[in-house]
């Protein structure tokens, strides 16, 4: 599977959870994040109103999560769960090795994928790590330049596919 810098892979149930947030969010949250604010506007002084404000910054972090999602569902390739052939692709938990047994597990795609309660890390393919064992082989060595500039070489461990 190969995807293009902006493409997020989400599963099929993950895609649909994001879709389903969106609608909420668009819906009945939006209504009612205008009815406290019209509720608190009609208090009066608005510069000493406190629960105008509060509506007003909830409102605020509301239309941005909106706009996260609807980017992120617009860039979405829905996929089912990669083969468990031993090969990293988005849909993984990959186990890496840093060297002198420094192992690191994660799941290779998007924070979404993962099921609630889930406290595995995440890279993104599109990230250095992600981008430079993306296509790769249990037991395969890689070395990839870190953000920092550092050369960073990895051997993986483990590749299979997540299951939540």
């Amino acid at each position: 599977m190969t995807q293009d810098a902006g493409t997020i892979w989400l599963t099929q149930d993950a895609f649909d959870k994001l879709k389903h947030e969106l609608d909420d969010l668009r819906g009945p949250r939006r209504a009612d994040i205008i009815e406290k604010i019209a509720a608190a506007r009609d208090e009066g002084d608005l510069k000493e109103n406190s629960g105008y404000h509060a509506a007003k910054e909830e409102q605020g972090k509301q239309e941005a999560r909106i706009r996260q999602l609807e980017d992120m569902l617009r860039r979405a390739e829905v996929g089912e769960t990669p083969p468990d052939d031993g090969r990293v692709e988005p849909g993984m938990v990959v186990t890496v090795d840093f060297g002198g047994g420094d192992t690191e597990k994660f799941l290779l795609g998007a924070r979404e994928n993962l099921a609630e309660g889930d406290k595995l890390d995440v890279y993104s393919p599109q990230s250095a790590m992600g981008a430079a064992i993306n296509g790769r082989a249990k037991g395969e060595t890689v070395t990839y330049a870190a953000p920092t500039g550092k050369s960073v070489t990895v051997e993986i461990l483990e590749a299979e596919p997540y299951r939540s």
